[in-house]
């Protein structure tokens, strides 16, 4: 796992990344379920929704990868006068040259107001499109600059490939 933080005045970002990797060791078709051995040797068995095309082309002995990014990003917008809202979108696709496999996004944006600052206790209030969140805040530089009547633009994004490598010859009857 990979992380990341930056601060400038007025904004901060943050992100993880996260890859997996694993083994085909049992593949039942028909039921959309398959068996992986992971890299500190856990066997686990996942079901596999339809989202994930190809499956048919995924054999016992394939290395299936799994990638998972995640940031979010804040940023102080003084004396902020837009409506406070909550924009959500999704993204799907499949893997290039029908591999089995599959690729999901979600990007979350949130204009909140800052309804309280507490530099004593590090605090902050935000009120949003559906709620008012109270936070502490680690870093109590970050909220020098914050006044109440300003705004914060939240972005959150996350992402998850899942794609697949071809491995060994698979052993006869191991699929079912």
């Amino acid at each position: 796992m990979a992380s990341s933080v930056q601060k400038q005045p007025g904004a901060i970002a943050t992100g993880q990344a996260i890859e997996l990797q694993g083994k085909v060791l049992a593949l039942d078709k028909a039921r959309r379920e398959v068996t992986i051995k992971g890299g500190s040797g856990a066997e686990t068995t996942f079901f596999v929704g339809d989202e994930v095309k190809n499956l048919g082309r995924l054999k016992v002995g394939d290395i299936v990868m799994l990638n998972y990014v995640s940031a979010l990003g804040l940023e102080l917008k003084k004396d902020g006068k837009a409506l406070r809202e909550r924009i959500e979108s999704e993204q799907s696709g499949t893997q290039a040259a029908g591999q089995p496999g599959m690729t999901k996004g979600r990007t979350v944006k949130i204009t909140a107001d800052v309804m309280a600052v507490d530099l004593e206790k590090n605090a902050i209030s935000l009120r949003g499109p559906k709620r008012t969140v109270d936070m502490v805040v680690e870093d109590p530089a970050l909220l020098k600059e914050v006044k109440v009547g300003d705004q914060i633009e939240v972005t959150y994004m996350e992402a998850t490939v899942i794609s697949v490598k071809s491995g060994k010859a698979a052993k006869s009857g191991a699929t079912k």
